[in-house]
């Protein structure tokens, strides 16, 4: 009987949420001006959690008795704007060239991308790797149509992401300032709703997710940039044009979980078999000798066991997030299965675990 008035009251439970959600939808116009606020704020925000975690250790670090944590951020804010200002100065413009010489020469690439294909079929090397009954100009220029229409839609995504750039730039440091100058209170205050009996267990789960995130920021940033400083050294050894706009658009691409590194190999294998055949091989070694290198060398020694997650549940992840978000989605998804899957291991110890395993 006891069960049965358990079932009940779950069951309750549950049909009062659905009725709370119906209710909801009937008067979305309420919640619209709410939504479109987090819409606005939701970029700017992403950006400073995103910095607030790598700067907070070097805030840490920096901050001394006769040196308060507000001065030290703004020292931090100069060296950044110093450090940009030399990037503006002597990297942007090669990125610049390289960029508008690829879309100058976007159509002399394509035909000379056709040529190599018509040489590779005429030598037979096609036909071994092919099908008989499929055209490698047709597969190409299928694939290239999907290939551009994917890169559309990301495009597009990235567009909206920072269509409020003005909002985004004046919002984000100032964001950022503070969450660097009061982010540690941010747990307590959340704590601080919780009943007391749970606030201990609640300090331990905004530690982990707090440690979590941080790893995990922080272990991707260095770990890219590992990946490119190794793709960028393979890359002019073997001669490949636009090395260096290829490298930045693959550490970017790279912050996407699993499909990153797909979708940024393949500009460089194409570019790579626009040079020759074995150039684009050598490009294809270069990828892949770094991604080893990243995953079973850099990666381990970076995350350790911080980031367990199964690259099955990545792919499914990444799927979710991409369907469900978009672009924002993607990138966010990781985090936020990470923050719940704390909460969730959490709630099942402290709730159910003794009662399920007694039963």
């Amino acid at each position: 009987m006891t069960s049965l008035n358990r079932f009940i009251k779950i069951c309750s439970a549950v049909i009062l949420v659905f009725i709370i959600i119906y209710l909801g939808s009937l008067v979305d116009f309420v919640f619209k001006p709410i939504l479109s606020l987090l819409s606005i704020i939701m970029v700017p925000l992403m950006l400073a959690s995103f910095f607030y975690y790598l700067l907070r250790p070097l805030v840490n670090w920096m901050e001394r008795p006769k040196l308060n944590r507000s001065l030290v951020i703004l020292i931090i804010y100069l060296v950044i704007a110093i450090l940009f200002s030399l990037f503006i100065i002597v990297v942007f413009p090669s990125l610049r060239t390289q960029f508008f010489n690829l879309v100058n020469n976007a159509p002399n690439l394509l035909n000379a991308l056709g040529k190599q294909l018509q040489d590779l079929e005429q030598t037979g090397f096609l036909s071994k790797i092919l099908p008989e009954d499929v055209s490698p100009l047709t597969q190409l220029t299928e694939y290239l149509n999907k290939g551009f229409s994917l890169l559309s839609n990301y495009v597009a995504g990235m567009f909206s992401f920072f269509s409020n750039f003005a909002v985004i730039l004046l919002t984000f440091p100032i964001l950022l300032f503070y969450m660097l100058k009061e982010g540690d209170k941010f747990g307590q205050k959340i704590v601080s709703f919780m009943p007391k009996r749970f606030r201990e267990e609640a300090t331990k789960v905004v530690h982990d997710i707090d440690s979590a995130l941080s790893g995990f920021i922080v272990g991707r940033v260095v770990v890219n940039l590992a990946l490119g400083v190794l793709m960028y050294i393979g890359f002019l050894i073997i001669g490949l044009p636009y090395t260096l706009l290829l490298t930045v658009i693959a550490v970017i691409m790279n912050f996407i979980p699993f499909i990153g590194a797909i979708l940024s190999a393949i500009p460089i294998v194409i570019i790579g078999l626009i040079e020759s055949p074995s150039v684009a091989i050598w490009s294809l070694v270069v990828i892949l000798v770094s991604q080893q290198i990243q995953d079973n060398i850099i990666s381990p020694y970076i995350f350790g066991k911080q980031l367990d997650i199964h690259p099955l549940t990545t792919i499914i992840l990444v799927l979710v997030g991409s369907d469900a978000f978009g672009i924002i989605g993607v990138i966010v998804i990781i985090p936020v299965y990470m923050i719940v899957k704390i909460v969730v291991v959490k709630v099942y110890q402290l709730f159910f675990k003794q009662k399920w395993e007694d039963a």
